[in-house]
């Protein structure tokens, strides 16, 4: 049997979604996508997990959409439809779900590649990766929400450097840019990422879930709106175990042991 191109798999509360199409570098196919939306959904809302990390097999983390699948791209006419009902879908579920979700970047992300990296909370990569905005090369824009991470992470400047030129850069520079959280030497990346994702599956879920929503609709917003923002979810916060336990520990100053709810 031909294996998934999607994987999932649970280690404790911290649950691996991997691409898995090495042959192609990870490109996205419109069946490939319609597998990750399945597999985001048996994880939006499963208490068990506590951190998600995305990433894939071989040298590359994505090289974008497939180009040799003839669904996705032959009918011109069937492009918007393409986007709105296969990419969008994803990255808004990527944004929303509670548990926070680790692009462990081992290799190329390019174009959409390189959206679906950024629509994660945060990014790390070995140095040796490289990021894409490669849309331009063929004559496209950038989407999957590229347009909208771009500029928020690297500013408008860089932003239109990366989307009009289509040039890679190493990860060491998009660190440096703001584009990643973080860029590790090669050897050091698959315990960096393990690291990441038990530390984070140890925190308080339900504040990291609020916490995204907070800084995601923060751009939209005025700051009275966004105060207003900051109220409510600092309420909701507060009737959480976790944040009984969180003022307990810090009182007796001990660390404290979160469940993440």
């Amino acid at each position: 049997m031909t294996e998934s191109p999607i994987l999932l798999q649970r280690d404790g509360a911290v649950a691996r979604l991997t691409l898995n199409r090495p042959d192609r570098l990870n490109a996205l196919t419109l069946a490939m996508l319609g597998e990750l939306s399945a597999a985001l959904s048996d994880l939006d809302g499963d208490e068990t997990v506590r951190a998600v990390i995305l990433t894939g097999t071989g040298r590359g983390f994505c090289a974008g959409q497939d180009l040799t699948d003839h669904e996705a791209v032959d009918d011109t006419r069937a492009i918007r439809a393409v986007v709105e009902r296969h990419y969008n879908p994803v990255i808004r579920q990527i944004r929303a779900l509670p548990q926070p979700v680790i692009a462990a970047v081992n290799g190329i992300a390019a174009g959409a590649g390189c959206s679906l990296a950024l629509a994660c909370d945060i990014a790390i990569a070995p140095e040796s990766a490289k990021f894409s905005n490669a849309f331009v090369n063929i004559g496209l824009i950038p989407d999957g929400g590229g347009s909208y991470f771009l500029p928020r992470l690297v500013g408008q400047a860089r932003a239109l450097g990366l989307s009009l030129l289509g040039e890679a850069i190493d990860a060491k520079t998009a660190a440096d840019w703001g584009l990643i959280w973080k860029a590790v030497p090669d050897a050091e990346f698959s315990g960096a990422v393990d690291a990441l994702a038990r530390r984070l599956a140890e925190m308080p879920t339900a504040a990291i879930g609020l916490i995204k929503h907070a800084i995601n609709v923060s751009g939209h917003h005025s700051l009275e709106q966004q105060l207003a923002v900051e109220a409510e979810l600092q309420a909701q916060a507060a009737e959480t175990e976790d944040y009984q336990e969180g003022r307990a520990a810090f009182l007796e100053k001990r660390k404290p042991r979160f469940i993440g709810k």
